[in-house]
């Protein structure tokens, strides 16, 4: 009994000296890994990525000593050195949002956020276009007036192949507009195909100055005042205000409010805008997850009782959307044009310590009657296509019936479908 005794003691000693072996190696091979990217090579000016603690609540679920292996691997073994820390990181964290399989969220680097902020602001160079995905395919979502997309022939609906021939499958939102924006002067080509349809067509975009004026207006010889809004940004409150207080003072038959090809930006200028007509009912509803909320107008109703049209498109996208919606549900406005874009979704902005920033989604949005807009899209009253020929011609057929609605001589065209008899039926 004493021998068998002393065997499995013996076996006992031996079994945990294997365990605390394989765990001294563990953690060895852990700490050598961790360590390893700090002695690597360091670009010059560049510093160090630190803080590599592993979130506890992932210890259990994820390995995540996998990240900073394959962080390791690729730093020591990349065949251009050095990697840059910088670069895996910035890298790192795109890759992350990539995680949620939503083209609107995003990470921004640094350079990147003030291009971003740059364009609320309504200046920036570059070809004067907003893209967007849709059907997993890089558009045209809508070129802004006079600016050298347009002057390109550029159009909304156009899917964007390739960009100096890079091919544009699988690239973000963001990654397309660091490539397309550039230098005034410089040229980008871009690979487009018309409706998806035919060949691909190879289009040099010169880059300019983009200087957004976002709303623009005129009144004509029937007392009509015509708003055109190319997007909502930072001065498109109070442009609004001018062309409304124009358009008081000058007694005028009807308003036309162009949202054609305006992509959206800001929420609050969206908000505003309808106010004008919506008063301070609610314009829109938020809704993430189990939680709602309602926005609703921020002034008094100036507009309520002048006649409007409202042209839409499918290059009218987000805060284009939320105007045209609520007009809509409300009875305030005829809606003239084609099915909108469908862009429809919340995404929160939020600017990180060192200059970088991020982009959720965090919500949808839906008509104060509960229309959901994402993806969907708004749907005109009147639906009139405005072809590539009749913009050529210089005709706006669009325009030309918002007109006649307001001064009362719009006719519905007839319906040409054959009526079927009772007779017929029961033959």
């Amino acid at each position: 009994m004493r021998q068998i005794h002393k065997q499995s003691v013996s076996k006992t000693s031996l079994t945990l000296l294997g365990l605390m072996l394989i765990t001294l190696a563990f953690f060895m091979g852990y700490f050598i890994g961790g360590r390893s990217v700090e002695i690597a090579t360091v670009p010059d000016g560049e510093g160090r990525v630190v803080g590599k603690k592993v979130p506890v609540h992932l210890q259990e679920d994820v390995a995540f000593d996998q990240f900073w292996n394959v962080w390791n691997f690729a730093k020591e073994s990349f065949y251009k050195q050095p990697v840059s820390d910088k670069d895996l990181y910035f890298g790192s964290m795109k890759g992350l949002l990539s995680g949620l399989n939503d083209p609107y969220s995003v990470f921004f680097d640094p350079e990147e956020a003030n291009m971003f902020m740059s364009s609320l602001e309504g200046t920036f160079q570059g070809i004067g276009a907003e893209i967007g995905l849709k059907d997993d395919k890089l558009q045209i979502i809508a070129p802004l007036d006079n600016s050298p997309a347009q002057k390109a022939g550029l159009q909304p609906g156009d899917w964007i192949v390739s960009i100096d021939e890079f091919e544009t499958m699988g690239m973000t939102i963001e990654e397309a507009v660091t490539k397309i924006r550039g230098e005034k002067g410089s040229t980008v080509e871009l690979g487009i195909s018309k409706n998806g349809l035919g060949s691909v067509i190879i289009v040099p975009v010169v880059r300019d100055d983009i200087v957004i004026d976002s709303v623009k207006w005129e009144i004509d010889e029937n007392k009509i005042i015509h708003i055109s809004v190319s997007t909502f940004n930072q001065d498109t409150n109070q442009l609004f205000n001018e062309a409304i207080q124009e358009a008081l003072s000058s007694n005028v038959s009807g308003v036309i409010l162009d949202l054609r090809s305006n992509p959206g930006g800001l929420l609050t200028s969206a908000i505003d805008m309808a106010s004008a007509w919506i008063g301070y009912d609610a314009v829109v509803i938020e809704r993430a997850k189990d939680k709602a909320k309602t926005f609703k107008g921020v002034k008094s109703s100036q507009l309520v009782d002048t006649k409007t049209v409202v042209l839409i498109n499918g290059g009218s996208a987000s805060g284009s959307e939320i105007v045209a919606g609520a007009l809509q549900d409300y009875k305030l406005a005829t809606l003239v044009g084609t099915q909108t874009f469908g862009k429809g979704s919340v995404q929160e902005y939020r600017r990180l310590k060192d200059g970088s920033a991020v982009k959720i989604t965090t919500a949808e949005w839906y008509t104060p009657n509960g229309r959901s807009i994402n993806e969907e899209g708004v749907s005109p009253d009147i639906e009139i296509a405005y072809s590539l020929e009749e913009f050529k011609d210089g005709k706006d057929p669009q325009k030309d019936t918002a007109v006649a609605i307001i001064l009362g001589t719009y006719e519905e065209p007839e319906d040409k479908s054959e009526e079927i008899t009772g007779e017929s039926e029961e033959k």
